[in-house]
């Protein structure tokens, strides 16, 4: 009686813990984390201003007022204008539209690129797997953002081309770490017994390694969402990103930024700090996510602090 007492208690605590997995994540992240915290405040601040851009800016993207250029912080015009009277506020709100797109864009692209790549190496080895190996090694050996310049260059400038461009470049090289975890779950038990009964390649794959591997894919993911956001800066700041008139935060820096700027600081300080804030605002949630999800980064206490509470019971 008293073991069929202790696994249906037990059984129950995994139940809840499965149930309610995000609320412990959250709880965690909030106790444990507090610059992690903040970091998925701006990263959700982030998101909201670039969905709702449209409705939270007070003009419209390039509406100009010809009478107040270069006008500083005022009631009117809450971070002043540039120097074609266009409203700063209303440019870095949909600047964060274009950093949401980029950012998750080319992030999302480069994940699936190295899950796709790191999987095919890491599962199927051989020749296969030295050739693309040494392929990835010529790739990290290349200046990226010259490489960046040079094709966006000969394709011309753009929002897409800079997602596509960042996002396949980046396959290449977010594999290793992909190929790694699928190295490290490829000579598990249970793997071994699928091959035993048979299971064809694709579900092995799809049902014993892509789940096992979900937690450094997500990493991955989040470490590069900062990344391609500053990237995308840099490209725009040296006139290969985002065209104008479309404001960009590294194009705002650019240009009428530099030309202006010690006449009207205002021009360079707010995308600035915009840009500075947002990418250290969602490396500190990455770095947050990979201390949580890892399970060797959880600390004495064992998952969720479960070690610590037998010990007190």
């Amino acid at each position: 009686m008293g073991n069929r007492a202790t696994d249906s208690s037990s059984g129950g605590v995994a139940e809840r813990k499965k149930r309610h997995f995000l609320v412990n994540f959250f709880v965690r992240l909030v106790r444990e984390k507090p610059l992690g915290t903040f970091g998925l405040v701006v990263t959700l601040l982030l998101l909201l201003t670039g969905i709702f851009a449209d409705f939270l800016a007070p003009y419209g993207m390039n509406e100009a007022h010809k009478a107040n250029l270069l006008e500083p912080p005022s009631a009117q015009f809450w971070l002043g204008t540039d120097n074609l009277g266009r409203d700063l506020l209303t440019r870095v709100i949909f600047g964060a539209r274009v950093s949401v797109i980029v950012g998750l864009g080319a992030s999302l692209l480069a994940t699936v690129g190295s899950t796709i790549i790191g999987i095919l190496c890491g599962y199927l080895g051989g020749k296969f797997d030295l050739i693309v190996q040494r392929a990835v090694d010529m790739w990290m050996c290349l200046p990226g953002l010259v490489i960046f310049i040079v094709i966006i260059s000969g394709i011309g400038p753009g929002m897409w081309p800079v997602i596509i461009v960042i996002g396949l470049s980046w396959s290449l090289i977010g594999s290793r770490i992909v190929r790694s975890a699928v190295i490290g779950v490829k000579g598990n038990v249970y793997m071994q017994a699928a091959v035993a009964i048979g299971c064809s390649t694709t579900r092995i794959i799809t049902r014993h390694v892509l789940p096992n591997i979900m937690a450094p894919t997500i990493i991955l993911f989040t470490t590069r969402v900062p990344a391609a956001i500053m990237t995308e800066a840099s490209l725009s700041f040296l006139g290969f990103g985002i065209p104008a008139p479309f404001p960009s935060w590294g194009g705002m820096l650019s240009g009428a930024g530099r030309t202006y700027m010690y006449r009207a600081p205002w021009i360079a300080i707010w995308p600035g700090l915009a840009l500075a804030i947002v990418v250290y605002g969602v490396n500190m949630f990455g770095d947050a996510m990979r201390d949580l999800l890892d399970p060797r980064l959880r600390g004495g206490a064992g998952r969720y602090g479960v070690r610590a509470k037998k010990k007190l019971a």
